[in-house]
């Protein structure tokens, strides 16, 4: 029963590996609850025995940003401290304040006609030709 428990548990901890390692922010939720997302999984790891060091959660997090954030992870390689994960996560809720600020989201407009898939008037006020 025992061997199947930790068999269970190698198995456990291999997916949660897998998901902490290629987790990205895409931005359907808030910065702050995918790092608490991200802090979770590796809280889970924690209780399997794969008791992880502070910085590489730091460093997975910081993996996972889009490139709008590049700015913000070469500014955090420059700097002599590192971060723990309360400290990189109150920068960069304050770095998505400031992108949104910024306006850098993008939002697709489609017009009614092109979302249905119909063709444009025809321009009742072109010249014709003699």
């Amino acid at each position: 029963m025992e061997e199947r428990f930790r068999s269970a548990d190698k198995s456990l901890a291999g997916t949660l590996m897998a998901q902490l390692t290629t987790m990205k922010y895409n931005g359907s939720k808030n910065m702050h609850e995918h790092i608490i997302g991200m802090s979770d999984i590796a809280a889970r790891l924690k209780i399997l025995g794969m008791a992880g060091v502070d910085s590489f959660l730091v460093q997975f997090i910081l993996n996972s940003l889009p490139p709008e954030y590049e700015p913000f992870q070469i500014n955090y390689n420059t700097i002599k401290d590192k971060w723990n994960v309360n400290e990189l996560a109150s920068k960069l809720v304050q770095e998505e304040t400031r992108l949104k600020n910024q306006g850098t989201h993008s939002i697709n407009i489609m017009g009614q006609r092109a979302s249905k898939g119909l063709k444009p008037k025809a321009n009742k006020f072109k010249k014709k030709k003699k």
